[in-house]
């Protein structure tokens, strides 16, 4: 039986249910089963988040805190995929600005193409519970609000990229780059086509990677 601290306990809940979305949909979210699977005390669920709204806005509050801590190279499943850059220009001093532009830039490809290889590997569970549980917003307007604040952080995350990258517009850039990054995973992990694809392949998912990134910086029209 679970004895951990309020905080730890709260965060236990949250990766239980998740993983129990994962495994079941969400007719396998209830108290009862989170309680269950999470070794704790009958009631302790509803004790900290007390309606099923509760319970996924703050499944929805721990997928962002995973995929920022993914995003900055600190995965807690212990294959970190590379962080991604945070400023750009930096290189050797005889490097000139476009060469730097353009490694500033493969590095950013390859780091966005490593985040997918991993969401699409070793976080592919993750991200299937995240895509159920976002759809849940759709039909509850009461999730609206906590669904629009665990994508906030991802998208001001997403937006300095690509600014350091030299977009023109980060917020729009940023927020092509995002749409283009949760399609692909979607399409990767359920769609129609998703079964019979070949596993993936992190040299295919680098040259993605780069036509998404230089999409989203070209000069908007």
């Amino acid at each position: 039986m679970s004895t951990s601290p309020p905080a730890d306990r709260r965060t236990l809940i949250a990766d239980t249910a998740i993983g129990l979305v994962a495994a079941a949909g969400l007719r396998g979210l209830t108290h009862r089963a989170v309680d269950a699977a999470a070794g704790l005390p009958a009631g302790s669920t509803s004790y900290y988040l007390r309606t099923r709204t509760a319970l996924i806005g703050a499944c929805y509050q721990r997928l962002a805190e995973l995929d920022l801590a993914d995003v900055d190279g600190g995965s807690p499943f212990g294959t970190a995929p590379p962080a991604l850059p945070r400023t750009s220009g930096r290189g050797p001093a005889d490097r000139g600005p476009v060469d730097r532009e353009a490694a500033d830039r493969e590095a950013a490809a390859a780091a966005l193409a490593g985040l997918l290889y991993h969401w699409l590997t070793v976080g592919r569970e993750r991200q299937l519970a995240r895509f159920e549980l976002s759809l849940e917003a759709a039909r509850n307007p009461e999730l609206e609000a906590d669904l629009r604040r665990a994508g906030r952080e991802p998208r001001v995350r997403a937006a300095g990229i690509v600014a350091a990258l030299g977009a023109d517009r980060p917020e729009e850039a940023a927020e092509l780059l995002v749409a283009w990054t949760e399609g692909l995973l979607y399409d990767r992990l359920a769609g129609a086509l998703a079964r019979s694809r070949p596993a993936p392949d992190l040299a295919e998912l680098t040259a993605v990677a780069r036509r998404m990134l230089a999409a989203a910086l070209a000069d908007p029209a």
